[in-house]
């Protein structure tokens, strides 16, 4: 009998997400008993990063009091209002829904499906987060790319995304302080970015996931609070500021104008109930981890700096690598003068010396720029070791290209 090949949904072909692919080929190198130095995935926890302790205690009790069962769909009560709470430290009003997600990336993707119909386009950073891009290709929407401005500490390009804007954008995504790049966002930059959402009647979908790590006392600015009117869902969560990502909880804060986005909160809240709700103990650590002390960050934040300070010196020396110094996340994004495709550059790294890093390709970038994304969450062993084989392995890399 002839086998009949099953094939997949149209809508999975442009999927990609190079954060995870890469590991793929890091594997292969691993099993041949090379040294492997990670610096590709943003999980603290695979280093020396721990979360507070209040957040794990709260948690473990509610699974011993056998919170276990579902969960409210929007959350439970509790971390709600303290969301709401954090949402007004913030200086957010206007605050119209809250609702606790499957991580942030379930809260964007929902909110993402309930906005964007086939051959729409949403504007979507570029470098940024893939997940953007991976959803929108599953939604079938048109790829509607803004670029950052490297020369600016990479920057929102505010006259390219108003070139990019036209009759079928319907939203306007921001991530702040940004991965891949770890740039933050001025108050200057965001009103600019509010103007032409009410201008375009776009929503803001602001990712401020990484919003307290932040360097050198720089202060996070959230979008939503500089104007109660226009339309916005900013997107948090404790994986990242609070070291769980595993914890797998996120949620979404909608704030504007309650007769402009009643129809679109609706929509959004359908798929809540659809899919159930999140995870249930685990949302019993969110009020003790916003509303306790963050002794956690701040020795946190001292190891970020010296790695940040350590990863921007050392790659900055290279000859043919440029560095914009972060001021916020745990990312670096930096620039090889080459004419190569950077994923040919980042593939023979891991073979060759086990380092493995994200060719910027994988975030998007400005066509004819070349990029790799380093997480330095590793210590500074590692990170120090894993910088001289970048050295020497470009070195060897562009000379082995002139002689061909």
């Amino acid at each position: 009998m002839d086998t009949k090949i099953i094939k997949p949904a149209i809508r999975t072909n442009n999927i990609t997400y190079a954060v995870r692919d890469i590991v793929v080929l890091a594997q292969e190198v691993a099993k041949t008993g090379k040294q492997m130095l990670y610096l590709n995935i943003g999980d603290p926890n695979l280093y020396d990063f721990e979360p507070p302790t209040h957040l794990l205690e709260n948690t473990y009790q509610a699974m011993l009091k056998n919170k276990n069962g579902y969960a409210p769909s929007s959350g439970i009560p509790e971390a709600v209002k303290a969301i709401e709470a954090e949402a007004n430290r913030k200086g957010i009003s206007n605050i119209q829904d809250i609702f606790i997600t499957t991580g942030a990336s379930e809260a964007i993707e929902i909110c993402l499906t309930a906005l964007v119909n086939e051959d729409e386009n949403v504007l979507t950073p570029t470098p940024g987060y893939p997940l953007y891009t991976a959803v929108s290709s599953k939604l079938r929407a048109i790829e509607n790319p803004y670029y950052l401005d490297e020369s600016n500490g990479w920057k929102p390009d505010i006259e390219d995304i108003k070139k990019k804007i036209n009759s079928k954008t319907r939203a306007i995504i921001l991530i702040n302080p940004n991965n891949p790049t770890g740039s933050l966002y001025s108050k200057e930059v965001l009103l600019q970015i509010i103007d032409l959402a009410l201008e375009h009647n776009l929503v803001i979908f602001a990712d401020e996931i990484y919003d307290k790590l932040l360097f050198d006392g720089k202060e996070h600015i959230s979008i939503a609070s500089l104007n109660p009117n226009v339309p916005c869902i900013t997107f948090g969560g404790l994986s990242k500021n609070y070291f769980v990502p595993g914890f797998r909880i996120g949620w979404g804060i909608i704030s504007g104008q309650a007769s402009a986005l009643k129809e679109y909160i609706e929509a959004i809240n359908k798929i809540l109930r659809a899919r159930l709700s999140a995870n249930h103990p685990e949302q019993y650590g969110i009020k003790p981890a916003l509303e306790s002390n963050h002794e956690h960050l701040t020795i946190g934040m001292q190891k970020l700096t010296r790695r940040r300070d350590m990863t921007v010196e050392m790659l900055n020396a290279v000859p043919g690598i440029t560095c914009v110094k972060p001021e916020g996340a745990f990312y670096a994004f930096p620039g090889i003068d080459m004419q190569y495709p950077d994923s040919e550059f980042t593939s023979g790294l891991i073979r060759e010396t086990g380092v493995v890093v994200v060719p910027g390709s994988g975030f998007g970038q400005v066509p004819g720029t070349q990029h790799f994304r380093v997480v330095f969450l590793p210590n500074e062993q590692i990170l120090e070791q894993a910088y001289k084989n970048i050295a020497v392995y470009l070195d060897k890399f562009l000379n082995s290209k002139k002689n061909q």
